[in-house]
């Protein structure tokens, strides 16, 4: 069986969104909940224990500073976890994509299906931290639409990332080197939870590579009502994430795949 690893063309990777959509909307509710467990317990958590000690940052209430990295930490960890488990359950233990390559799909339009619907997943979930934001007053409903299409370009460069670690893990125990080494902490570098200005310099450095950091730099500016500086670099370097790894994860996969 030939692997091709460009996409088609046209929307055949809409098959391939359709299918995964189809399989989650039994689960929705759980699955939802789910995606905004972590980032709401970071909300209320963090928020009222350390909001009361620290006050404002940049001019806003802690909270409402830490609800908009939130927005952007659960596009990352909701595309994220859709790539390394979901899909990789569909490619290695189900068989799913076996089957999908017998058909016109090939490994490209598959791979872009898959991070088109982790992208899907990663806007729910943003959305969802961000009517909870709405909701309490830390922000305003119209920001939430302006911010949309950058929570979903999120959402596809961290699918994107997810690949490629999908397409180089022997099992699902090495995902956890990845939420560990990766993802966990990005978090706290990206200035989702406290200023990137108050790492050491050597951080602030490193978090100027960092995709969570490009997405926070222009969601938290959109949902607080602040202008946005450098927009076209942020989203330009979430771009690169979402190209570069693409192609990377589709070579990688082929070579798997034709074992």
């Amino acid at each position: 069986m030939g692997v091709a690893t460009l996409p088609a063309g046209g929307l055949n990777w809409l098959a391939v969104w359709r299918r995964n959509y189809l399989a989650w909307k039994k689960a929705a509710l759980a699955s939802i909940l789910g995606n905004l467990a972590d980032p709401i317990i970071y909300l209320f958590g963090l928020g009222a224990g350390l909001g009361v000690m620290v006050g404002r940052v940049d001019g806003v209430s802690y909270t409402a500073f830490l609800a908009a990295g939130m927005i952007a930490t659960s596009a990352m960890t909701a595309a994220t976890f859709e790539t390394i488990y979901a899909a990789f359950g569909r490619m290695q233990g189900q068989r799913t994509w076996e089957a999908m390559l017998y058909t016109q799909l090939t490994l490209g339009d598959i791979v872009v299906g898959e991070m088109a619907w982790a992208a899907t997943k990663a806007s729910l979930a943003g959305t969802g931290i961000g009517i909870v934001a709405a909701m309490l007053g830390y922000t305003h409903w119209l920001a939430l639409l302006y911010a949309l299409p950058v929570i979903a370009i999120t959402g596809l460069a961290f699918a994107s990332l997810g690949m490629v670690v999908t397409a180089l893990a022997p099992s699902y125990d090495y995902f956890i080197f990845y939420q560990t080494l990766v993802i966990t902490p990005m978090l706290f570098l990206s200035g989702a939870v406290f200023p990137i200005d108050q790492l050491p310099v050597a951080f602030q450095q490193l978090a100027a590579f960092l995709p969570l950091a490009h997405s926070i730099d222009v969601i938290r500016p959109t949902m607080l009502g602040q202008p946005i500086t450098n927009a076209c670099l942020h989203i330009g370097v979430l771009c690169i994430y979402i190209v570069v790894p693409f192609f990377m994860s589709t070579a990688l996969l082929r070579r798997r795949l034709m074992r």
